[in-house]
């Protein structure tokens, strides 16, 4: 489905404005003339004048003819359709089985049924699941120190 940009344009505003007021709960750092509000009030300032300029562009498409919805073409192609509701399938089984899982062996199931769903030849699709897999938990671990769930790798990690 495509969405006119003046719909797209509004849900922006919409969302910047929601992440502004939740600044407000902000607390402010002693002694500065700024806290932890300043960068997010900034971003949702500059994300305001895209959708700004969105809508005004979806405004003006909508008085040249262009529908507010309308479906794009992959729509039309059932395995188009099922590779999307199946991406969206797995995020969920993520989100709902990660902390006891873990991502590590969660990501490697999951990018493999991709590839293989993709047609990728299984040699490729296990390599490259496996090394995809590693670099991401490296990054995420590692560079950003971000802990990722290890589930039932508790005991080894």
């Amino acid at each position: 489905m495509r969405a006119n940009d003046s719909l797209s344009g509004l849900a922006l505003i919409v969302f910047s404005l929601a992440m502004m007021t939740l600044t407000l709960t902000f607390p402010d750092f002693p002694g500065q003339p700024y806290g932890p509000s300043l960068f997010p009030r900034i971003l949702g300032t500059g994300l305001i004048l895209c959708g700004a300029a969105l809508v005004r562009n979806g405004l003006a498409a909508r008085r040249a003819g262009a529908p507010w919805l309308e479906l794009v073409p992959w729509t039309r192609d059932p395995r188009r359709v099922t590779s999307f509701f199946l991406t969206l399938a797995l995020l969920l089984i993520y989100i709902l089985g990660s902390d006891a899982i873990g991502f590590i062996p969660i990501a490697l199931v999951f990018l493999l049924a991709l590839f293989v769903w993709l047609d990728v030849r299984p040699v490729p699709a296990i390599l490259a699941a496996i090394v995809t897999t590693i670099a991401i938990h490296w990054f995420f671990s590692t560079m950003l120190r971000v802990p990722l769930p290890r589930g039932l790798l508790n005991a080894i990690l």
